[in-house]
């Protein structure tokens, strides 16, 4: 089996797959060391060509890579795309568009949530996948004739399951839906975080001001630290123990070696002074710069029970759509559904959602439908 190894080949494919309505893509990576993903082997595939690009091969240039992925004419398929965007992201300084995630497609179809790849094409295609080659290490040369096999075979079965999700959404209208989750999904926001935001990936485990300010600080050292030296944010700090120093506030090293969550020793490394001088300066902010713990919102009475018949209901539009029930809605969008009625600030009471399950879910908690057994089935009525 034939690896591109060279930016020619790499050009000659890219030149015949921009002709194409579409392509399937996947990446194979390794980051369990590293901060940012590092790319291995990339798959690709059309009707009739496919390609194994290795990106680690010496003088290889990928920039005929990322001009495909920027190609406005050609859809770029992947399944579960989130990571293999987030490469594209980082090495080619671009968002890939448009996209189609047979993931999302297959939820929106009643595949289940999150299903597999292997399973898709299984229930769709009727093959099954090798997948004794998914955990090797992609880095190792030269990658051997069955890791191959199991990488390409990820692209080519790819097209089949497309174009059955794709014929499945046209003929049920549903094509949109898909479209509106694309738009996020491509969204520059959705990969390019801030390091000052790094802190709203933690739990709120803070109660004053001024912990929530040496959580914000300490988190954003950690970040930067964390992508400067392309590693993973735990091998610089836990989180735990950013709670620990949030809730502890050590200013020196002695202090700082009294906590627990901190490995013996670690207060003699090159990341302590980095770590003390973001507890200082949140330590030095005045009261009037210090953020504001948000406030835990107390769910009106009754809530609980409502929440309970709002998942009924979910349950009920998402048999009768035959869709997953979490595209519609997640736990937490029924839990502030029910606490805050319309003003809750959630996926389902916008877009294609709002108009399949928001709307009924709003209406039940005005009163206006409910829920009842009719003959041993659960049914909706107008109040």
């Amino acid at each position: 089996m034939h690896l591109i190894t060279t930016t020619e080949e790499l050009a000659r494919f890219v030149t015949k797959a921009s002709t194409s309505k579409f392509v399937t893509v996947d990446t194979e990576f390794i980051r369990e060391t590293t901060f940012w993903p590092e790319l291995c082997l990339v798959q690709m595939a059309i009707s009739d060509d496919t390609a194994l690009v290795d990106p680690l091969a010496n003088g290889i240039d990928l920039t005929p890579l990322w001009q495909l992925m920027a190609n406005e004419a050609v859809e770029k398929v992947f399944h579960a795309a989130r990571q293999d965007i987030e490469i594209v992201y980082k090495m080619g300084n671009l968002i890939p568009h448009p996209v189609f995630d047979t993931q999302v497609a297959a939820m929106v179809c009643g595949f289940g949530d999150s299903v597999s790849y292997d399973q898709l094409v299984r229930r769709i295609t009727g093959a099954h996948i090798d997948k004794s080659s998914r955990f090797t290490d992609w880095r190792r040369r030269p990658l051997s004739e069955k890791q191959l096999d199991y990488a390409l075979a990820d692209v080519t079965h790819l097209i089949d399951v497309y174009q059955h999700l794709n014929t499945r959404l046209e003929e049920s209208g549903r094509i949109h839906w898909v479209a509106e989750e694309m738009e996020i999904l491509t969204s520059p926001g959705t990969y390019d975080i801030h390091p000052d935001d790094a802190w709203r990936r933690l739990k709120m485990r803070v109660r004053r001001p001024v912990e929530l300010a040496i959580m914000q600080s300490v988190a954003a050292w950690r970040e930067r630290l964390a992508r400067e030296r392309d590693v993973p944010r735990n091998r610089v700090l836990r989180d735990d123990a950013i709670y620990e120093v949030a809730q502890q506030a050590p200013r020196d090293v002695q202090a700082l070696a009294r906590l627990r969550a901190i490995p013996k020793g670690w207060e003699r490394s090159a990341y302590a002074d980095g770590l003390l001088e973001a507890v200082n300066f949140a330590l030095g902010l005045s009261a009037d710069d210090l953020p504001m713990v948000p406030k835990r919102k107390h769910s009106p009475e009754g809530t609980s029970a409502s929440a309970e018949l709002l998942k009924v209901m979910l349950k009920l539009v998402a048999e009768d759509l035959g869709v997953a029930a979490k595209i519609l809605a997640t736990s937490d969008d029924i839990e502030k559904i029910a606490a805050e009625g319309e003003n809750a600030d959630v996926a389902a009471l916008s877009g294609w959602r709002m108009e399949v399950f928001g709307s009924k879910a709003l209406q039940m908690l005005r009163g206006e439908i409910g829920v009842r057994l009719d003959n041993r089935r659960i049914v909706t009525y107008p109040i």
